[in-house]
């Protein structure tokens, strides 16, 4: 599952005036825009988004599923500037106040960083056009051809990102209004991040905040402590050390049922909802359990027996192709599904008539709830970002980009890419929308559409490196404009300036085209990406491509009922679906995520295990102290997933000086069985 994946916690506006009774005439001093957005505010943005890109990519090339970090982007942010603030006091400098604005648009800067090394295709399309991959597929694999091989290079995959991402931040500006104050969609994450970013600036908050900082510390310090004595026993070669430990037993580990110790899946385990942990384990079961062993059986029947492990015409071509017919089931139906929501709902906006103006009542809480939202909606039309410099923006950029794309990926031809940024704003805006009702961006599936129509339409002479290119097109510009949305309503829930909001996501656009590639380009010269027996499998890789040559080439090659059983589980995909949509909340909620049930069936069931744990530690904390679990649990779980990402910093540098553990911890069966 290529995709961010978010809790949609129902989360009202009221309940935010509501927590905030307190506090009187406090938000009356808004800082003007360009105050907002501070020196000081942009290098700790630039530090993060360093550190979130790594932890990004690292999670992009094992497991494909991407945590939403905007609730830790906004605490760390709120940490740096506060203990910075902190030390210069103790010496009597003289200090700018920390204001919510500010700490708001640190947390906008980060996300439009990070969120570039996941649209950016690092696990995805961009590695699925380099040699290894298509080595992988095998060099006599029909419709794989030598000729759709396009290696990664720094300085093109900046230049890529340059010219494709800023374009959706200009695509929707203009409908900021209707999406955040019109319609008054609830981006639940965007929501959320506000609640927290104003709890901080409070007496009781920063004392909360700073407890969970105190928690984050010591659960970061303990996983990068753990994941450095865990490589002194890794070993050379892929099967030595607790990454490879038999801990249910040698058969199951066979099936790669085993935990791992890996901080970062209990981690996320522990920040992502109990249904899609769940349903990543029922997926591992399904597959590794049941599916794989049946089909095994049959090797020599329904696919030559001698064939090797990564080989398409055998099993593997099954664990591929089952998964993405899950993933397109999934996602088709969710597309569609929001195309109509969104139908709907601006056919019924068009019918309604204007609400009735509610009176005000001095003294009354529905005044002063009143008073607070017309200071909401005074301060986001203050600075108004003009409709002409975003549309200006959009055709100049786009422009660019149709003239230069063609010179990176020669097959796709520019009336092609003229053809997509005349389609992509109405995609954009679908996604925006559907995130703001469902918290759920479906920017991969967009992606994958785009994909397959321009595979299709190209053809057999570079119709593979044509798609993927598309789909990077397609997801840059959709992810980008839903991102920004969503800081648009937890800017407006802050009281910030939607001019800073904007000037920040763009100022961690700019930053995110340069560290996205370079931090990947850390695990690329450090790491045996691509490698199917290594820890960075970058499973997506092989699917995106084969994708693309099934967008050329058809379902013809396809191992022996591979086909029949796709076509099942595309019609599982949708039918759990409706299933979810159809029964009561008190039944839908036990019904699993098929995306999420598809990750484990390609890479295998031991993170599956890892993310299982998480969420059992966090449902028994939940059950014994459930206040304590909801304020610390997202502090633990970004301690671990910073804690072992920041360790692939110093991992990967001594992999470049050929710096070796010294010992490998190898499991094997005892002499006497």
């Amino acid at each position: 599952m290529e995709t961010e994946n978010t809790a949609a916690v129902e989360i009202s506006e009221a309940l935010l005036g509501e927590s905030r009774k307190s506090k009187g005439d406090e938000f009356h001093g808004v800082p003007d825009w360009r105050d907002q957005i501070t020196i000081r505010g942009l290098t700790v943005s630039a530090l993060l988004g360093t550190l979130f890109c790594v932890i990004t990519h690292k999670l992009n090339l094992t497991v494909g599923i991407i945590p939403s970090l905007n609730v830790a982007a906004g605490l760390l942010g709120f940490f740096f500037i506060k203990s910075w603030t902190s030390f210069l006091s103790k010496f009597g400098f003289s200090v700018k106040p920390f204001t919510r604005q500010e700490n708001t648009v640190i947390q906008t800067c980060v996300v439009a960083c990070y969120g570039l090394a996941f649209s950016g295709g690092f696990g995805s399309y961009l590695i699925a056009m380099d040699e290894r991959t298509y080595r992988l597929i095998g060099t006599d694999y029909p419709g794989n051809r030598a000729e759709d091989v396009k290696n990664p290079g720094l300085w093109w995959m900046i230049g890529f990102l340059i010219v494709v991402s800023f374009l959706g931040l200009f695509s929707l500006v203009p409908l900021r209004k209707v999406m955040v104050m019109d319609y008054k969609l609830t981006y639940p994450s965007g929501t959320a991040t506000a609640m927290l970013i104003n709890s901080f600036h409070t007496n009781t908050g920063a004392e909360l905040a700073g407890k969970q900082v105190r928690c984050l510390g010591k659960y970061f310090t303990l996983s990068f402590c753990w994941s450095c004595f865990k490589w002194f026993f890794s070993g050379i070669g892929n099967s030595c050390g607790f990454d490879n430990f038999p801990s249910l037993g040698l058969s199951l580990f066979k099936n790669t049922f085993y935990f791992d110790f890996s901080p970062t899946y209990v981690g996320c385990g522990l920040i992502c909802p109990h249904i899609v942990n769940c349903s990543v384990l029922l997926g591992a079961i399904v597959s590794w359990g049941f599916l794989w062993p049946f089909i095994s059986k049959h090797a020599g029947d329904w696919y030559p027996a001698d064939l090797g492990s990564n080989d398409f015409k055998g099993l593997y071509g099954y664990k591929v192709f089952i998964a993405i017919s899950l993933i397109l089931g999934d996602g088709l139906y969710n597309l569609i599904k929001i195309i109509a929501i969104t139908v709907k709902e601006l056919c019924n906006n068009g019918s309604k008539q204007k609400l009735p103006v509610m009176q005000e009542f001095p003294g009354s809480e529905d005044s002063k709830v009143l008073v607070e939202q017309k200071k909401k909606d005074e301060i986001f039309l203050r600075d108004r970002i003009p409709s002409w410099l975003a549309a200006s923006g959009y055709v100049g950029l786009a422009a660019i980009s149709t003239a230069t794309l063609p010179m990176i990926f020669p097959p796709l031809k520019w009336y092609l890419v003229l053809c997509s940024y005349v389609i992509v704003p109405a995609l954009a805006f679908c996604n925006s929308y559907g995130t703001g009702l469902t918290d759920w961006s479906l920017a991969s599936t967009y992606g994958k559409i785009g994909l397959f129509i321009i595979a299709s339409l190209v053809g057999t002479d570079g119709g593979v490196v044509a798609g993927l290119a598309a789909c990077g097109v397609m997801m840059s510009i959709v992810s980008t404009a839903a991102d920004l949305m969503q800081d648009f309503k937890t800017g407006y829930l802050t009281f910030s300036s939607a001019k800073s909001m904007f000037v920040s996501q763009i100022v961690g656009t700019a930053m995110g085209c340069i560290i996205a590639p370079l931090t990947f380009w850390l695990f690329w010269t450090a790491f045996d990406i691509g490698s199917p027996d290594g820890p960075y499998k970058a499973p997506y890789a092989v699917i995106f491509r084969e994708m693309a040559i099934l967008g050329v080439e058809g379902f013809s090659e396809l191992p022996k009922h591979c086909l029949a059983i796709c076509c099942g589980f595309f019609v599982a995909a949708v039918a759990i679906n409706l299933l979810r949509d159809m029964t009561p909340s008190k039944v839908s909620q036990f019904v699993p995520i098929p995306m999420a049930m598809a990750v484990p069936f390609y890479i295998g069931a031991y993170f599956a295990i890892d993310m299982f744990v998480g969420t059992l530690i966090l449902f028994v904390w939940q059950r014994i102290k459930r206040g304590e679990a909801d304020d610390y649990a997202g502090a633990v779980a970004s301690g671990l997933i910073c804690g072992d990402g920041i360790w692939t910093i110093p991992s990967a540098i001594l992999s470049i000086f050929r710096i070796n553990p010294p010992i490998c911890m190898y499991f094997g069966p005892s002499l006497g069985s």
